[in-house]
C-alpha cells in the first residue's frame, strides 16, 4: 500500500471551499501499516455555526426546496454519473482509509452508494408529494414537503454507502445538508464534495465537517438543526437522542446489530457456507447487520462446523488493495484490540477456539484480526450479546426449532437475520417470528429498494426506498372549502 500523504487544508462549507476557523488538523492514518495517508481540517464549533447559517438561508430563501423534483433529480443524476466516473478512485480511497478489500469497497461502498442515488431518483419522480383527495367534509390536499436542514452524521465502516443513504433521499426531498463524516475515514466526503460542486448543487445546500464527537454533538443540539440522521453505536445514539431531544429534533437512528443465522436441520451445508461467507465477514466483519450468531442444529453441529471452519480458515487476508483479498485490517489498533480482547473473553467464558484468534502472521504493522470461529458458545456469554465488529463469528448449537427462535430473539438488537432450510415456505414462517427489520431466507441480502433499520435496540425509522425519502419529509393537510 502507498504511503503517499492525501493534504487537505480547507472545509467545503455552503458549497465553497474556505479556510478552517481553527487550527487543528486530523490525520487519517493507514489500518494495513500504520502510516499516516492523509490529513484534513478538524471542524471547529464555529464552522459548525457557519455550515448551519448556510445551509439554513439556503433552505429558507434559496433556490433547491423550490425546484421541481425533476429540476433536483437531474443534479441528482450528474451527481451519479460524476461518482460513477471517479467509482475506481473512491474505492482506492476507501480502502486505503479503512481498510475495506477493494473489491468489496468498488461493488458495495461505491457501487452501492451509487444505488442509493439511482433508487432514490427512481422513488422520487413518481412519488405523491402533492396528493388531492376528498375528505369526509370537504377537498383536501396533502403535501409532503421537506422536512428543512439536515444533520447526517456517518460511521467508518462504510462511510460512502451510510452518507448516500442519507444524502440521496433528503437532497431529492429539497432538504439542505450538513454531511459529517467520521475523523478516521473523512478522505472519501472530500471527493463527494467535489462530485457534488461538479454536479451543479446551489450554494449552501451542502457542507462536510470532520471532526469528533464533541462538535458533533454542538452540531446536534443547534436549534436551527431540524433533523439528525445517523448511523454508528447504540451508546452514541441514545445520546443523539437525548440532545435532539431537546429541541425536539426529528432523528433517524440506524445502530448495532448481533444478528442470528437459524440453520435448519434440512439445509443444504453448501448453503449454510455460502451464507456464512457473505454475511459474516462482509467488510471485515465490521458491518452491523453481520450474521455474527450462527444457530446449528445440533444433531448436524460437528459436519456444518466443520465446514464452515475449512471455509473460514481459506479466507484470503493481506492488503485491501490487493484484488484477492478476502479480509482486510480493521479501521484502527482500537478496534484490533477491542476485537482481541473479545476472542479472549469468549475462551474465558468457556467458548472453544475453532479457528483463528489472533494476529496474523506477517501483517503486525497493521490492525488485522484473523478471521475467527468461536464454538460451543451460548447465548448468555458476552461474545454472544455484545456487537464486536469484527471477523468474529460465534457458533450455537441448538436443540429445538423453538429454541432456535428464541435464542435469536433474545438479543437487545433486532437488525438482521437469515434462515437457511431446504423449505422455502417454512424459512418464511421463520422469518415472520423473529423481530428484526431484515431477513434473509437462504443467503444474506440487503436491498437497496426496500425498508431498512431495526427493532428494539437497533435503531428508530428507516432508511432506503420510499421509506428513506420519508423520514426527509414533513405531511401537510390543507382542507378547501366545500363546493
Amino acid at each position: 500500500m502507498s504511503a503517499e500523504v492525501t493534504e487537505h487544508t480547507e472545509l467545503f462549507i455552503g458549497g465553497r471551499w474556505v479556510q478552517p476557523t481553527g487550527t487543528d488538523v486530523i490525520e487519517v492514518v493507514s489500518p494495513h501499516d500504520g502510516q499516516i495517508i492523509g490529513r484534513v481540517p478538524h471542524a471547529a464549533v464555529a464552522d459548525v455555526d457557519r455550515a448551519v447559517a448556510a445551509a439554513r438561508e439556503a433552505f429558507d430563501h434559496g433556490p433547491w426546496p423550490r425546484m421541481t423534483v425533476q429540476e433536483r433529480l437531474e443534479v441528482i443524476g450528474r451527481i451519479t454519473e460524476l461518482m460513477g466516473a471517479r467509482a475506481q478512485e473512491f474505492a482506492q480511497v476507501i480502502s486505503r482509509q479503512n481498510g475495506s478489500p477493494i473489491s468489496w469497497s468498488l461493488t458495495n461502498q461505491v457501487m452501492g452508494a451509487i444505488g442509493h442515488f439511482a433508487v432514490t431518483a427512481q422513488v422520487a419522480a413518481a412519488f405523491p408529494f402533492h396528493e388531492e383527495k376528498q375528505g369526509m367534509r370537504t377537498p383536501l390536499v396533502v403535501r409532503r414537503e421537506p422536512v428543512g436542514v439536515v444533520a447526517a452524521i456517518v460511521p467508518w465502516n462504510v462511510p460512502q454507502f451510510t452518507s448516500s443513504s442519507k444524502l440521496a433521499p433528503a437532497l431529492a426531498a429539497g432538504c439542505t445538508v450538513i454531511l459529517k463524516p467520521s475523523p478516521e475515514t473523512p478522505l472519501d466526503a472530500y471527493l463527494f464534495a467535489e462530485v457534488a460542486a461538479a454536479a451543479g448543487l446551489p450554494e449552501g445546500v451542502l457542507s462536510v465537517l470532520p471532526a469528533d464527537r464533541e462538535v458533533s454533538e454542538y452540531l446536534v443540539s443547534h436549534p436551527d438543526i431540524d433533523k439528525v440522521a445517523f448511523t454508528g453505536s447504540v451508546g452514541a445514539g441514545k445520546r443523539v437522542m437525548e440532545v435532539a431531544a431537546k429541541n425536539l429534533t426529528r432523528v433517524t437512528l440506524e445502530l448495532g446489530g448481533k444478528s442470528a443465522a437459524i440453520v435448519l436441520p434440512d439445509a443444504d451445508a453448501d448453503d449454510v457456507v455460502r451464507t456464512v461467507m457473505t454475511g459474516s465477514y462482509l467488510n471485515n466483519g465490521q458491518a452491523c447487520v453481520a450474521l455474527t450468531r450462527i444457530l446449528l442444529p445440533r444433531e448436524r453441529y460437528e459436519e456444518l462446523a466443520g465446514r464452515i471452519v475449512e471455509a473460514v480458515t481459506a479466507l484470503k487476508v493481506g492488503d485491501p488493495l490487493e484484488e484477492e483479498t478476502q479480509v482486510g485490517p480493521l479501521v484502527s489498533r482500537r478496534q484490533q484490540a477491542r476485537n482481541l480482547e473479545y476472542i479472549s473473553i469468549g475462551q474465558e467464558e468457556g467458548a472453544k477456539l475453532l479457528t483463528g484468534g489472533g494476529v496474523p502472521e506477517g501483517l503486525e504493522k497493521g490492525a488485522y484480526v484473523e478471521p475467527t470461529l468461536l464454538g460451543d458458545v451460548t447465548n448468555d456469554m458476552r461474545i454472544a450479546r455484545e456487537e464486536i465488529f469484527g471477523p468474529v463469528v460465534c457458533l450455537m448449537p441448538y436443540g429445538t426449532e423453538e429454541e432456535a427462535v428464541a435464542i435469536a430473539n433474545d438479543s437487545d438488537f433486532g437488525l438482521s437475520g437469515a434462515v437457511v432450510t431446504a423449505d422455502v415456505d417454512h424459512g418464511l414462517e421463520i422469518a415472520q417470528r423473529i423481530r428484526t427489520g431484515t431477513f434473509t431466507v437462504n443467503g444474506f441480502c440487503i436491498d437497496l429498494t426496500a425498508p431498512f433499520g431495526g427493532y428494539k435496540n437497533s435503531g428508530i425509522g428507516r432508511e432506503f426506498g420510499a421509506a428513506g425519502l420519508t423520514a426527509y419529509l414533513e405531511q401537510k393537510t390543507i382542507a378547501l372549502p366545500a363546493s
